[in-house]
């Protein structure tokens, strides 16, 4: 496993999300979320459709709900949580080192 810098920590206003290429293991992209200082990271693509899981709407109680179908997603585990989605989002530990935003992923 390798660490994937992400971004600096004050990239990522409270409550939003950021897009981030990635182009490892298949996966295009990920979304980063800061909830209230804490900070999570997923696939970008939902499971569901061909939609940006970053420009979904991210909610207090810990979930993600797409742009495009408002299926919701939890985001410390990426699992679907409503139809019309049903399979999980691949999720992966944030750490932060130095002001910044990395994860591990294998094959990086």
């Amino acid at each position: 496993m390798n660490k994937i810098f992400l971004c600096q920590i004050d990239e990522i206003d409270e409550g939003e999300a950021l897009r981030v290429e990635c182009g490892v293991n298949g996966i295009e992209a990920l979304a980063v979320f800061n909830l209230a200082g804490e900070f999570f990271a997923m696939n970008d693509r939902c499971s569901h459709g061909n939609a940006s899981m970053s420009e979904g709407y991210l909610e207090d109680d810990g979930t993600v709900e797409c742009p495009l179908h408002a299926a919701r997603f939890c985001l410390k585990t990426g699992t679907a949580l409503c139809l019309p989605a049903t399979d999980t989002i691949q999720t992966f530990p944030v750490s932060i080192e130095a002001d910044g935003l990395y994860v591990q992923m294998e094959g990086a």
